[in-house]
């Protein structure tokens, strides 16, 4: 997948959202904030990721150090901030290359990491902005699910929280997209090597079958398994935990 053209896919539709609706417009998905703040957020998020890659920084830079993270008050001005915002991040790893590591919140990575996450963070996003504005929602199934990989392997990866997922408990995830294949698939599990994942088809404590767009958005707490008209087999407990466990 080229990841760098899917982020300025993304952010342009994102940015085709921003241009048509009212920037008051409520996003009932990410607590009291507003349209204008989300993409406020996301635009921002992009400047701060590129000036970490390109002053090579090894900490965390403070989001009120941003250069240019405030977007315009005109529509069509804010879209085309965003889209820059997007396009910083590409130009900063040519700049330094995508070997070079960086700080991350996941620890040091090479630069081209960062690629990836503002992808999914630009994908997620968007989708509250549909969801908010009313309008559909489409995503290819395979940028959905390496989006839920993405977000898998953070959480599973993060050392500042808690376990996911109580000790001998599992998650199954069955993307009923054909074309996915067995990436399709994620068996998650907490053994004693930790909270691991993989593609691998397995039977675990909860099992959620559906399209790999709509268990995205009930992994990332967007929707419910219910409004997604998911398949849920076996203890919701344990899906239940998950959730309360992962805020996005």
């Amino acid at each position: 997948m080229d990841f760098r053209a899917a982020l300025l896919e993304q952010t342009r539709a994102f940015g085709d959202l921003i241009r048509t609706g009212d920037p008051a417009t409520p996003v009932p998905t990410c607590g009291d904030w507003n349209l204008k703040q989300l993409f406020r957020h996301v635009g921002r998020g992009n400047r701060w990721a590129a000036q970490i890659i390109l002053e090579r920084r090894n900490q965390e830079l403070d989001p009120r150090d941003v250069r240019d993270g405030k977007p315009p008050d005109d529509p069509d001005a804010a879209a085309d901030w965003l889209i820059a915002g997007a396009e910083l991040i590409s130009n900063a790893i040519d700049r330094v290359g995508p070997e070079t590591r960086v700080w991350t919140f996941v620890g040091p990575r090479p630069a081209g990491w960062w690629i990836r996450r503002r992808l999914h963070e630009a994908t997620v996003h968007r989708a509250d902005a549909a969801l908010a504005l009313g309008v559909p929602f489409e995503l290819s199934p395979e940028l959905a699910a390496d989006a839920l990989s993405e977000w898998i392997d953070r959480v599973t990866e993060d050392r500042r929280r808690p376990p996911a997922l109580d000790r001998g408990r599992s998650i199954h995830l069955h993307a009923t997209d054909e074309e996915l294949g067995p990436t399709g698939e994620w068996m998650i599990v907490h053994d004693e090597e930790g909270v691991w994942w993989s593609h691998d088809h397995g039977k675990g404590d909860v099992a959620l079958r559906g399209p790999a767009k709509d268990l995205l958005l009930a992994t990332v707490r967007r929707i419910s398994t219910a409004d997604a008209e998911l398949e849920v087999h076996g203890d919701t407990a344990v899906w239940d935990g998950w959730l309360d466990r992962t805020p996005f």
